[in-house]
């Protein structure tokens, strides 16, 4: 059953080009609530556990680089069928393949750094947003 909270990330990349801004815009005007946010810096240990799924990947070295080499923005965001509704928002992983007007097409440099993270399921969704915000945060 779909939920109605999703989690994002602004990633490094995005932040350090002055994308920041323009996405939180985006995300607005497409009807979602931001429920919490935060502007932090992910140490190695939290970015090995955040994506610990990834652990035994080949990319998993440089994901946790990339993912502590800037200021990220965590976000819960709100709205009906929120994960898949942010998911049609932030278009494919590879920027090349987005569509036109997604988040990624606008303001991705590459798949590897692809601008934002969005939870690719309800579950994932409640991990994700409790793993970077208390419940006394999320309004």
């Amino acid at each position: 059953m779909a939920t109605n909270r999703t989690f994002t990330m602004i990633k490094p990349d995005a932040v350090q080009n002055g994308h920041m801004g323009n996405i939180i815009n985006d995300i607005l005007k497409a009807g979602f609530s931001i429920r919490a946010m935060k502007y932090t810096k992910l140490s190695t240990d939290q970015a090995k556990e955040f994506y610990a799924v990834h652990a035994e990947r080949p990319f998993y070295g440089e994901l946790v680089e990339y993912m502590t080499s800037g200021t990220i923005v965590a976000a819960i965001l709100e709205k009906e069928n929120a994960v898949q509704s942010f998911r049609d928002l932030i278009g494919s992983t590879d920027p090349a393949e987005a569509a036109e007007g997604t988040i990624r097409k606008n303001y991705a440099e590459s798949k590897a750094k692809n601008a934002v993270h969005g939870s690719d399921s309800d579950e994932n969704a409640a991990i994700e947003g409790a793993f970077h915000f208390s419940p006394e945060e999320i309004h």
